[in-house]
Parts: structure tokens; sequence; C-alpha cells
């Protein structure tokens, strides 16, 4: 299903929760990259990041496998890929944004401010239930203290990840190694 209020590609496949995630995540994007002034194309990279980095995360197992190729890697990580790979089908060229989409769950070293910003705002929506206060706090400081809150988000996902016994991924830490 595709909300009427989200620019979503046809090959799409968001649910009505989704939606409801995408719209939080892209609302703060927004408010960053005119808060902080952006030039008109990085902020449309900002709203775009923000619109299609979970385009594909309700696909069916299937589909996601079929788009990336990847047999392998764990079913959670294939969303942001398969988005990738539809998008430069469809002619995206934007590499930034593109490894923007790849990367969003597990993080890039070579990220630029897209990139960074998407991760944040993936973390810090208010929809999410934990650390309400906390996160709200640190979204309020993104436009002036962009990578010192970059640094603290990255700290933070792997410190739960760490707590609830999960795989780190090589990208994960080459992330945090690259903000030491």
């Amino acid at each position: 299903m595709q909300s009427s209020t989200l620019d979503l590609p046809a090959w799409a496949r968001v649910s009505t929760k989704r939606a409801e995630h995408i719209q939080r995540v892209t609302a703060l994007l927004n408010a960053w990259g005119a808060a902080m002034r952006l030039p008109p194309a990085e902020a449309r990279a900002f709203v775009d990041a923000g619109v299609l980095h979970d385009a594909l995360r309700d696909a069916t197992e299937t589909e996601l496998r079929e788009i990336t190729a990847d047999s392998d890697s764990p079913l959670g990580l294939l969303h942001g890929p398969a988005a990738a790979r539809m998008l430069e089908k469809d002619g995206e060229r934007r590499t930034e944004l593109l490894d923007a989409v790849r990367y969003h769950t597990v993080g890039s070293e070579r990220w630029g401010i897209v990139g960074r910003a998407l991760f944040m705002a993936d973390f810090l929506e208010p929809g999410r239930k934990f650390m309400k206060q906390d996160r709200y706090f640190l979204a309020l400081q993104v436009p002036t203290s962009f990578d010192t809150v970059f640094r603290q988000v990255v700290r933070m996902r792997l410190e739960w990840t760490v707590r609830e016994g999960n795989h780190i991924f090589p990208e994960t830490v080459a992330l945090w190694n690259s903000l030491q």
C-alpha cells in the first residue's frame, strides 16, 4: 500500500505504518535542512533520502533477494540495497543519496551529510517508543551540532546492538572507527 501524501515510486512496498514512519523521518530531515540553510539541491537530497530509505521495507523476502541478487545477508538488511538498486534502475545518479539509502541500516564510513542525516533521522524520529526525551533533545541539536549528534547516535546504536547481543556488521564498525 502506498500513502497518498508520499511521492513514492511505483515499485515501493510500504504499509500504512511504514508510511507514517517515512513521513516522520522526512519531516525531521526537512526541518534540519531548513534550519541548516542547506543549498536547495542538498535539502532536496535530505528529503528524497527520507522518502526513499524504506521504500521496499515491506517487500517480500523473495522480492528483495531477487532485486539484490543476495541470498546470504539477513533479511532486515536487504531493503536499503534493494531500494538503491531500483533507484539506479530508474536513473538516479546522486551517489550520496544512493549510498544513504543503501547503507541506512548499518552505516557507512564514506557517507557525506545526506547519509549521516538519514541515519540520525531514522533513529531520532519521534514515533519510536524508547528514550523519547533523549532522542527529542538530540534531534533539536542536529542543526547546530551535526557532527557531535551523529557521533552520539552511532554510539547509542552500537551500545544497543551490544546490549541486545545482536551482530555488529563490518560497515558499522568501520563507521565507528572513522569517528575516532
